[in-house]
């Protein structure tokens, strides 16, 4: 089972004030999602975001946003360019392909060389 990694593609601090403590020191952070697994390593298009006081620890939701929040996130959401869509294969992967076309190349050998009738 592949597990979800949240990789962070940008962070840009912001100078509007907090709607809950009213200071002006509030992080925005942008993330993309990765599918990591043994045998595989998928980039996906989704980019979540987050906005973070760094005074009272609070996190910011939408709902909350003012004005100039609402376009300062605009402004930076342009800014921000995700990785594109990607599916590579993990080494794990190639060595088994490799194993097993060994395997496939060697028992095709044996048996065109006469070895494995016998057992056939």
């Amino acid at each position: 089972m592949a597990r979800e990694e949240q990789i962070i593609i940008k962070e840009a601090i912001l100078t509007n004030n907090c709607p809950e403590c009213f200071n002006q020191e509030m992080k925005l952070t942008f993330f993309q999602k990765h599918l990591v697994s043994k045998f595989y390593h998928r980039t996906t298009n989704e980019v979540s975001q987050e906005i973070r006081c760094n005074k009272c620890k609070s996190l910011i939701y939408p709902v909350q946003w003012t004005d100039d929040i609402e376009r300062s996130f605009e402004y930076f959401q342009k800014m921000t360019s995700p990785e594109p869509r990607s599916f590579r294969f993990s080494k794990l992967s190639y060595v088994l392909f490799v194993l097993f076309l060994l395997l496939i190349g060697s028992i095709s050998y044996l048996y065109y060389a006469g070895y494995l009738t016998a057992w056939l």
